[in-house]
């Protein structure tokens, strides 16, 4: 499956009160390769392994395979994972035909709050809210595999 998907930084913590849900997320990385990243993720009571290809050129769209895993199988993964942890809250807000997935990041990267939002399709049309800030599409910097190397308090 190919994930189209853009990403912004968010300005203000306004979001929180248009969230329906808030999720605790435990994340590391068995591989973080530019090609390839292979993620395992404890999401609320769920876990997942995910692989995900190289993005395309304008950072928009890239194939990800993920499939559920036991969270025990996960806890135990997460040991086995490069160094740099990644803890953070996840909020969902409705926006029209949209959700927007809000990242709220902790440990090492706190203070950074990003935004993704998928689409359909990369000229998808999607209303902006006002807490939305700066696009960073395609900047890898805010990718999680290399925040888990280069977290934000470093920068």
């Amino acid at each position: 499956m190919t994930e189209i998907e853009r990403k912004f930084l968010v300005k203000s913590e306004a979001f929180k009160s248009d969230a329906y849900q808030k999720t605790r997320i435990i994340q590391g990385f068995l591989n973080t390769h530019p090609e390839r990243t292979v993620r395992i993720r404890i999401n609320g009571q769920k876990a997942f392994l995910t692989v995900k290809g190289k993005s395309s050129e304008n950072g928009l769209s890239r194939f990800e395979w993920e499939k559920e895993i036991a969270v025990t199988e996960a806890e135990n993964l997460l040991k086995l994972c490069e160094p740099g942890i990644i803890e953070k809250d996840r909020y969902l807000v409705s926006n029209e035909n949209h959700i927007f997935e809000v990242d709220e990041f902790h440990g090492q990267n706190q203070g950074l709050i990003i935004a993704e939002i998928e689409l359909k399709s990369e000229d998808d049309k999607f209303l902006k809210p006002h807490w939305l800030g700066v696009e960073v599409t395609g900047d890898i910097r805010y990718y999680n595999s290399q925040l888990s190397k280069k977290p934000y308090l470093n920068w």
